[in-house]
């Protein structure tokens, strides 16, 4: 019997943080094996997985251990799938290992960081749905045929730093969704099997009977990398 593709959730599981409870709901119709690792128990084992999800709920108990799997999954070429604070934590661990802003930081894990990368949104997002532009002829965009933007559900507070939107938009780390003030809400590597980070979650628009677009596509990307091992 062939084995399951195998899925790990990278998060610190909390009854505060909605998403959690969602993916709880929406896990047994994934169709692949799921393990939901805590951020501290992540260990080089990380690398076994088909898949790699960084759910929300940051910041994380165990930040470097995070950036380990996001890392992991970038270099390894291991679908990944990051929502929340799985896009933040993307985006610091690209600017420090390949853009080589080392100290590259979200302010909540400290305010007075010399490069605050992730820092405070304009407006929050908590509980609110916004628009999403897509960049043409991205991955992201390819997920929602013949639509060049959409509704998505949000739930964080905190987003790429305006200030460093440049240095990113000079980079192969591309952003793919856009709201419409021309805040960057999604990122891509475009050479990589699969490497989407969301600022919009779309765990919480989704139900058990209609998976989102975004997740029945990386779950593709992971069944696909089972079967080519």
């Amino acid at each position: 019997m062939t084995a399951r593709p195998r899925l790990a959730l990278v998060g610190d599981r909390s009854d505060r943080v909605p998403a959690h409870g969602k993916l709880h709901e929406l896990i047994p119709h994934f169709g692949v094996e799921v393990d939901w690792l805590p951020s501290a128990t992540v260990t080089e084992v990380i690398a076994d997985y088909d898949g790699i999800w960084v759910v929300p709920g940051s910041p994380y108990a165990d930040q470097t251990n995070v950036l380990h799997a996001i890392r992991t999954a970038r270099t390894r070429d291991i679908p990944y799938l990051g929502t929340c604070g799985g896009f933040q934590h993307a985006l610091i661990e690209y600017t420090r290992n390949v853009l080589g802003i080392h100290d590259a930081e979200d302010v909540q894990y400290d305010a007075d960081a010399q490069t605050p990368l992730i820092v405070p949104l304009s407006c929050s997002l908590v509980g609110e749905t916004a628009p999403l532009h897509f960049s043409p002829g991205s991955r992201l965009a390819s997920v929602y045929p013949d639509c060049e933007s959409t509704v998505e559900t949000y739930h964080c507070k905190y987003g790429l730093n305006p200030a460093y939107v440049d240095a990113i938009l000079a980079s192969s780390l591309h952003i793919s969704g856009w709201d419409s003030e021309k805040a960057p809400r999604a990122i891509e590597l475009p050479d990589h099997p699969f490497f989407i980070g969301t600022l919009f979650q779309p765990e919480l628009s989704s139900s058990p009977a209609d998976v989102h677009p975004l997740i029945e596509a990386f779950l593709a990307a992971v069944t696909r990398r089972s079967q080519s091992l």
